[in-house]
């Protein structure tokens, strides 16, 4: 009995660790749309069992990462532009919500965690490497999303930003002023940091309209 109850945590930590390899490279399409997601490599490559990555896998299809055919194997889904109206439509109503949420429940280290990352992104040089600047704006959104101390809403949040960020990752060759879009974040984040809910709201809404018109300028 104490066995088994001490390795359910393990397991549910292989499976974590499993689920966010896969997801960050799905999202950020290291795994290419339609690729056959290979579970004896990456058992081998991560180190896990068979059932962590099957885990995983499930979690991922529910995200719409991926997709499962009955013996045919599990695969990354497509990356369809016609969803940027339905993903955008989501965001936003839900991005401004959780800026304006997180403005009021962030913890004081929450504060302090948001005032580090912000004085990061002020004082770094831009780089020119537009998939290293996605993922620095992945991590501000999720950043973000933890101080909204809402589960559900958390949850919800992540899967669509992942959404939205693999149609960024379709366009990235093609797409100009992403570091501008990157340094948004710094007033966003000091209206958070503030406690300024309304500014915060406000701010998160600009946001995710100027990324659909910038995917959209593109189209």
């Amino acid at each position: 009995m104490n066995t088994r109850v001490n390795d359910e945590p393990a397991a549910a930590s292989l499976t974590e660790r499993a689920y966010a390899v896969l997801r960050d490279r799905l999202v950020m399409l290291e795994i290419k749309p339609g690729e056959p997601i290979n579970e004896d490599r990456l058992r081998t490559e991560l180190g896990v069992g068979r059932t962590p990555i099957r885990e995983a896998l499930k979690r991922l299809e529910q995200e719409r990462l991926v997709v499962a055919f009955p013996r045919r194997g599990t695969f990354a889904t497509d990356v369809n532009i016609s969803d940027l109206s339905h993903i955008s439509e989501v965001r936003r109503t839900l991005e401004p919500l959780a800026a304006s949420a997180a403005a009021e429940r962030a913890t004081a280290e929450d504060r302090a965690a948001l005032t580090e990352l912000r004085t990061r992104l002020d004082t770094t040089t831009p780089s020119g490497d537009n998939t290293e600047l996605l993922r620095v704006d992945v991590g501000v959104h999720r950043a973000i999303y933890r101080c909204v101390h809402n589960p559900f809403l958390q949850d919800t949040l992540v899967s669509y930003d992942n959404l939205a960020t693999r149609i960024w990752c379709v366009f990235l060759p093609r797409l100009s002023g992403m570091a501008g879009h990157v340094d948004e974040h710094v007033p966003l984040l000091t209206a958070i940091i503030e406690g300024d809910g309304k500014k915060a709201s406000e701010l998160a809404s600009q946001h995710v309209i100027g990324f659909e018109r910038a995917i959209r300028a593109l189209i």
